[in-house]
């Protein structure tokens, strides 16, 4: 109560002063508003924007947390101190905890700079504008740790996150406004503005970069491999894990986009509470295995030698596409996104689909960097309003023509 009624006191001492909103941003996240509407007819909800976001929050809680566990499990696999079957649950390395606290150490200050750059921001453009806060950060800053390697330095995370924040949300007018996804914008920014961190085979495991360095000079003669199903298959070489180690995470990946059950655990939590929207993430699936069919189909008919550059990601079986990468995690939590995606019912089916298919394309024609998700959400965020244009503008025809003939 005492907290309670410090903050109160310190809304009523600032209010209608420049840092009233900094104030009433701490006092609200912390307690539901006082204030009441007074007359007028108004829609009652038991939702609202910050609800909304602790939902999404939850349904990525446990990524994270895998996230944590996983960046020491790879860790310790790369130096020879973990198993290296997922699958042996009852191994006393794989439950040693040192892959959770490793974890723990490489991770939560990613989340911690995020969260802390992203909002120092915020506040600032909420003081110099006279607006109260949003809570559209707290989701974005949430998904940034998740969908960048373990070792980025906290320094580009940084740079990144007032980039993708300013240029990705605030020009546009905030919250609601903006017509790119924040998180991938920030991811977008690190990629072509540091892009030996956020590719190859050295950033995806703790350590690895380092250890790559200390053998340069000679200080080290065993390196540490990351590399990535995708970075695998991009060079035509065989993969060493199987479908239970793809789909239950035990990969090497970005933090939180490697284990597809939780995701999918994630993704039907929030159609569950209709916060995602189950259409764009369906008819996303179905565009990514649509496009990996017209590859398998591809190399079934003999068209491609098996020596081409492309042949592995083309023949890779169509679903396993779903399992590997960032794919499952970009469809269910970036996606859906309700700000930047469609939002009209049928122009939601024609923007998922669009993803997954074009996903998988850049997938498999750009070896270089063989992910393609974010991509291809920054893509279709940009044509979502043209999407949206274009079906609205056919239903005014139709109805027209219903009209015309019904005067007739």
């Amino acid at each position: 109560m005492a907290l309670k009624e410090t903050l109160h006191n310190l809304k009523e001492k600032y209010k209608g002063q420049k840092m009233a909103p900094a104030f009433n941003a701490i006092h609200t996240f912390l307690y539901a508003p006082n204030e009441t509407t007074h007359g007028g007819t108004h829609i009652k909800g038991a939702d609202d924007l910050k609800r909304t976001m602790n939902t999404v929050i939850m349904a990525l809680v446990p990524c994270l947390i895998f996230g944590i566990f996983n960046a020491g499990y790879q860790h310790n696999i790369a130096i020879g101190e973990g198993v290296a079957a997922a699958g042996d649950f009852f191994s006393t390395a794989f439950w040693n905890w040192d892959n959770l606290v490793f974890g723990a150490w490489k991770v939560l200050p990613l989340v911690a700079v995020s969260y802390i750059v992203g909002l120092t921001v915020e506040f600032i453009f909420a003081v110099i504008k006279g607006h109260e806060v949003e809570e559209g950060y707290l989701v974005t800053g949430m998904l940034v740790p998740l969908i960048v390697p373990v070792d980025i330095p906290l320094w580009m995370l940084s740079v990144a996150v007032v980039f993708g924040v300013v240029i990705g949300k605030e020009v546009f007018g905030g919250t609601g406004m903006n017509i790119l996804n924040p998180a991938l914008t920030i991811r977008a920014f690190l990629f072509f503005a540091y892009p030996t961190w956020m590719s190859g085979d050295k950033v995806w495991v703790a350590g690895a970069q380092e250890r790559a360095s200390q053998i340069a000079s000679g200080l080290e003669l065993d390196s540490i491999s990351g590399e990535t199903i995708l970075g695998t298959l991009a060079q035509n070489k065989t993969v060493s894990y199987d479908l239970w180690d793809m789909f239950l995470g035990f990969i090497p990946g970005s933090v939180g986009e490697t284990s597809t059950i939780l995701i999918l655990i994630g993704g039907l939590f929030l159609v569950f509470t209709k916060i995602g929207s189950w259409r764009i993430m369906l008819s996303a699936v179905i565009g990514a295995l649509v496009m990996g069919m017209m590859f398998n189909g591809v190399v079934d008919a003999g068209w491609i030698d098996s020596s081409s550059k492309f042949y592995s990601l083309m023949s890779t079986p169509f679903w396993v596409h779903l399992i590997i990468g960032g794919l499952a995690f970009g469809i269910v939590y970036m996606a859906t996104d309700p700000v930047t995606a469609s939002q009209t019912n049928r122009g939601k089916w024609i923007y998922g689909f669009l993803i997954g298919f074009i996903s998988v394309l850049i997938r498999v024609f750009n070896p270089a960097y063989p992910e393609g998700v974010f991509l291809a959400i920054l893509l279709m965020n940009v044509f979502a309003p043209t999407i949206d244009h274009y079906v609205i503008q056919a239903n005014i025809k139709r109805r027209m023509n219903r009209l015309k003939v019904k005067n007739a």
